[in-house]
């Protein structure tokens, strides 16, 4: 449990900031609601509107929603069915496809809410806000980059961008306006971590040289099956899906869900180890890595996906640090005793994964040394409390902190917890072991330049030619 010190500091910092994610600390920035639009006063709604309401935009909308001072302006979707908000007109293949992953809908929102097949439509309208998107890699940049030209704040899933190349051009749109940019790295929103990102950098368990991360998750055999092209649903406009990539014929295990195993829109290092690459890099203070090494393949699942079933990268920081993050999709099991992230200190080794809790085991002494231990051992949990809180007063989902920090940002000119610079660097690891992989050598990166200083073919994959109109 929390030591009784802990958390009443903790207290004391909501009780001092407001904010609803306890234990933050957010620098003031030359951010102004008036310049972006209407002014926005303390105790004004903000009109939010919702690009891509499928299966992850609607857990944040729901997250928007549960704020009293969040009004649904606008919805925005490719597919008529998630526009529509009805569940029973979803093709029944995406359901037998991926079952939950079909949001379940059904809010019954008012005649008042707009609804637009378009993203572009909605960002004309002036009434609105923000936006919230929640739409394939491949258009958060476009789309981010087209609301600030619009005067909208943002907030942005994960991962930031497909490339390397669209981060970095979100950031030089950013620069020119006063907007709030928030993009969705859930565990920033954890105080746990925040606590954790002060003390570890700060020697809580020693000096570390090694930490790794892992996703295991078994698909044999089948992974997301074998499929042939055919006709999309008349409701889902596969055209405005692909968006600036080169056109294909539609499958049923690419789009609305399974896109993640298509190295063309996604992969599993960027949808779900962007979150452990992103917090180890954030607890151990470091930067961008100057060297990646990838190994991995499709070697056992027989389905479509372009992206491999094993793959293991080791990143390599200017300090001497050593990362390795090792994605498993066939086989099981877990890579440490507790959690998915383990930080390996000369006094303990912490090991977290979880929101709101992590472990640390003290040391034990190797060849030639006689002292019996080197810290205490501390075994740290959060209590949940009624109504989704933590005894913190934080929110037990971290995402609804990042979304609670977010509105209050628009109205009191803060920046964000996690903005699009810590964002990109983070998501440019997943891009950067990718890109290693599919060249299959050691890469190393000028981070300040950001192009790599010893493989010309992997440069040329820092970006793509995008298909006409779309341009960034």
């Amino acid at each position: 449990m929390t030591k009784k010190s802990n958390l009443t500091t903790r207290r004391e910092f909501i009780s001092k900031t407001g904010i609803a994610a306890a234990g933050i600390t957010i620098g003031a920035s030359g951010i102004s609601s008036v310049s972006c639009g209407r002014s926005i006063g303390p105790n004004d709604k903000i009109r939010v509107g919702f690009i891509g309401i499928g299966n992850r935009g609607t857990q944040v909308m729901d997250l928007f929603r549960a704020e009293p001072d969040c009004e649904v302006a606008a919805l925005c979707d490719i597919y008529q069915p998630y526009l529509d908000r009805d569940y029973s007109k979803v093709n029944l293949r995406y359901i037998e496809l991926v079952g939950d992953k079909v949001p379940k809908m059904g809010e019954n929102f008012p005649a008042s809410v707009a609804k637009y097949t378009d993203y572009r439509k909605l960002l004309e309208d002036k009434s609105i806000d923000a936006v919230m998107i929640a739409t394939q890699d491949h258009w958060h940049a476009i789309q981010t980059i087209d609301a600030i030209k619009a005067g909208k704040h943002v907030y942005v899933e994960k991962p930031l961008a497909k490339t390397v190349k669209e981060g970095r051009s979100m950031i030089e749109a950013a620069k020119k306006s006063k907007l709030v940019i928030s993009v969705g790295l859930s565990r920033r929103g954890s105080t746990t971590y925040h606590k954790l990102a002060k003390e570890i950098p700060a020697g809580k368990i020693g000096k570390i040289t090694y930490a790794s991360g892992s996703h295991v998750s078994n698909m044999y055999p089948k992974g997301i099956g074998k499929m042939q092209p055919e006709e999309p649903p008349k409701d889902f406009n596969w055209d405005m899906w692909l968006g600036p990539k080169p056109y294909r014929p539609y499958q049923y295990n690419i789009a609305p869900y399974m896109f993640r195993w298509w190295e063309e829109y996604d992969n599993q290092l960027a949808n779900n180890g962007v979150h452990s690459l992103d917090l180890l890099r954030w607890l151990l203070n470091e930067k961008s890595p100057s060297a990646i090494t990838t190994i991995g393949g499709k070697y056992v699942i027989d389905d479509d996906r372009t992206i491999p079933d094993t793959m293991s990268t080791l990143f390599e920081f200017p300090s001497g640090v050593i990362v390795t993050y090792t994605t498993l999709e066939a086989s099981s099991g877990r890579f440490s005793p507790y959690g998915m992230l383990e930080f390996r200190g000369t006094n303990g080794t912490l090991y977290a994964g979880g929101a709101n809790d992590y472990k640390i085991v003290p040391a034990t002494r190797g060849q030639f040394q006689t002292w019996d231990k080197l810290m205490e051992g501390e075994d740290f949990v959060l209590k949940r409390l009624e109504k989704g809180k933590l005894e913190d007063g934080s929110y037990a989902e971290p995402t609804a902190n990042l979304v609670r920090d977010f509105l209050d940002c628009i109205k009191s000119g803060r920046e964000p917890i996690i903005g699009l610079e810590e964002a990109h660097i983070s998501t440019n690891m997943a891009h950067l072991a990718t890109i290693s992989m599919q060249v299959k050598q050691r890469l190393e990166w000028d981070a300040e330049k950001e192009v790599f200083t010893n493989s010309d073919e992997a440069n040329k994959l820092l970006h793509y030619e995008y298909r006409s109109p779309w341009k960034l």
